[in-house]
């Protein structure tokens, strides 16, 4: 009987479980929580703005009304329900008596951030 080098042993479970739905939505999970804390300090940034002045403040709301800002707000307000949503469906699988992998709230996940996003963009068109 011949048994794989440890180097090799786990390559083939890897790529089995990163074609598991569970595993997306910890990659969407992870990477919306790290997008939303490289914006903090942006935001913080933009509100301390305020404190020079409302001159200065009305400079920067000027350049934020621009086309890509809008679009990465939408993006941000969909990143954030995405992390929101996942958080809840990470709460109930820690804290409800269930057991096995539950697909529909992967799919509710996914279904209520796009959702949201589109509700926002809905709200940027009109």
């Amino acid at each position: 009987m011949s048994v794989a080098p440890l180097h090799t042993r786990g390559r083939r479970a890897d790529f089995r479980a990163r074609n598991h739905p569970a595993w997306w939505a910890f990659l969407v999970h992870r990477l919306s929580g790290l997008a939303l804390a490289f914006f903090l300090p942006a935001h913080f940034w933009a509100l301390g703005t305020a404190l020079q002045g409302a001159a200065s403040f009305d400079s920067f709301l000027a350049v934020t009304r621009q086309p890509v800002f809008m679009f990465a707000e939408w993006g941000l307000v969909t990143l954030l329900a995405a992390h929101l949503i996942g958080g809840v469906r990470i709460l109930l699988i820690e804290y409800r008596p269930w057991s096995g992998l539950r697909k529909n709230l992967i799919a509710a996940t996914a279904g209520g951030a796009l959702v949201v996003g589109l509700a926002f963009a809905l709200s940027l068109s009109l």
